[in-house]
């Protein structure tokens, strides 16, 4: 077994002369008739509280790609915005993030002393034409103090309960203490109007938490979850990627466990016949670094991995020229990757870089060949 690749290209290509240059979080939603939709941010330099998404489109499958377009250029001024799309079965389009406020331009989103992130909120929102339009984004209230850091998509599962997942993050303020030992599960059964909530994870090593957690519906009903598990002491210690499942759409989780692979940024697409696809960036020069993909048929206690291979490499995992650990982010020049399968088969992976002379989101395209 093997991915086999078809080809890879640009969804959209920034320079430096840009306003804003910066591109993070690709996220890909299939429609009909070939086309597509992406998703990502764009901000003036990293680390900058300044994220505006921005969408994209592709009636080709993929091939080619139109110029972005803000999503709500009206509060690019008022709040930095960071979050994912996916679709439901019903057709519409989601979008699930986080929102901070812009007190001042230019301002980091990012605090060394606290190494926690602005107080932020998380909010939905939704697309009823394809992404063309977006409902005002509707505020998702947190169970507990923090900040929230949420990459991961919107989850609707097949008996219409939204969930998503956030991993929590210390905030600017030196006082306030977070619970970080873990991924939090919101759920709703109203379509966004009132939440309750899990503990998604748990991680028994002391000093590490969660960042770039996934969920997302299996075609048997139950939901994976996968999480980059990070090292929060200073150590720079290595934890593999962890995982955990759930048979009643998120009011129970399975104990949390290792993936096996000792990657980082995770992100998750189901497959029809009950399999799914779990991809993570590798930073580490144990391996090839790149974007890497795993087929996976995962069973509670074991991640069920069929095949895993590198779809797309680089020679160096950060601008300095070196691998890189979670706390080198601000140099990292690639990262995030997510897919989706095709109707053709193929799978689309997509994801942002930084190279000499520009920044953007490329795309690859492979196929499964036993």
């Amino acid at each position: 077994m093997r991915f086999e690749p078809l080809g890879e290209g640009s969804i959209a290509r920034r320079t430096a002369s840009d306003a804003r240059p910066g591109a993070a979080g690709p996220r890909l939603v299939s429609l009909h008739d070939r086309r597509l939709l992406a998703t990502f941010m764009v901000q003036s330099r990293l680390g900058i509280n300044d994220f505006m998404p921005v969408r994209a489109r592709s009636r080709d499958g993929g091939w080619t790609w139109a110029e972005p377009k803000p999503l709500w250029p009206d509060l690019a001024d008022e709040f930095s915005l960071f979050g994912s799309i996916s679709s439901g079965p019903d057709g519409q389009v989601y979008f699930f993030g986080a929102r901070t406020p812009i007190d001042e331009p230019g301002e980091s989103l990012w605090s060394d002393a606290t190494k926690g992130l602005k107080q932020n909120e998380l909010f939905w929102s939704r697309s009823r034409d394809a992404g063309r339009s977006w409902s005002a984004p509707t505020v998702i209230p947190m169970p507990f103090p923090g900040s929230a850091e949420a990459p991961g998509p919107l989850c609707v599962t097949p008996g219409g309960r939204w969930v998503v997942c956030y991993s929590p993050y210390n905030t600017f303020d030196p006082q306030t203490t977070v619970e970080r030992n873990g991924v939090i599960a919101l759920l709703s059964d109203d379509r966004g109007q009132t939440w309750s909530h899990r503990w998604m994870m748990r991680f028994e090593e002391p000093d590490s938490g969660g960042a770039e957690a996934w969920v997302v519906a299996l075609a048997d009903g139950r939901l994976l979850a996968t999480s980059w598990h990070t090292d929060l002491s200073g150590a720079e210690r290595d934890f593999p990627n962890v995982y955990a499942l759930s048979s009643d759409e998120g009011s129970s989780w399975t104990p949390t466990r290792s993936t096996g692979i000792l990657g980082q940024t995770t992100a998750l697409t189901a497959l029809p016949d009950g399999r799914a696809l779990f991809l993570h960036t590798q930073r580490k020069q144990h391996a090839e670094i790149g974007i890497w993909m795993a087929l996976v048929n995962p069973t509670p206690d074991n991640f069920g991995i069929l095949h895993h291979q590198p779809i797309w490499q680089t020679p160096t995992a950060n601008r300095a020229g070196r691998e890189a650990t979670h706390s080198d982010w601000q140099q990292f020049n690639f990262g995030e990757p997510a897919a989706i399968l095709l109707d053709d088969g193929v799978i689309l992976i997509a994801f942002w870089y930084i190279d000499e002379d520009s920044s953007g989101v490329k795309y690859v395209k492979v196929k499964i060949v036993d």
